[in-house]
């Protein structure tokens, strides 16, 4: 092994010990509140789309066609087996 491959694997362990140290004990607090910044953004750009004044149009407009692909795990999540007009989503 060389010295380079052992410097490597030195730092993948210290990563994954700083990963469950520092990470692990908040990561569902911290998913949660990613979850809950993603719904916001999503309600502003599917509010946008629907025609609702939008304080921040111009930079939400180029997020649409993002959102549309996690649009169906969204409408899931919220507890809706689906979601509006046949072709839009599901």
């Amino acid at each position: 092994m060389s010295r380079r491959s052992r410097l490597v694997a030195l730092w993948r362990r210290i990563e994954a010990g700083h990963e469950q140290m520092f990470v692990a004990r908040w990561r569902q607090g911290l998913r949660r509140e990613a979850r809950q910044r993603q719904d916001v953004l999503r309600a502003l750009v599917l509010l946008d789309s629907l025609g609702v004044e939008n304080p921040v149009a111009y930079e939400t407009l180029e997020l649409i066609p993002h959102l549309v692909a996690d649009l169906h795990e969204w409408h899931q999540r919220l507890g809706r087996e689906s979601f509006g007009d046949p072709g839009v989503c599901c």
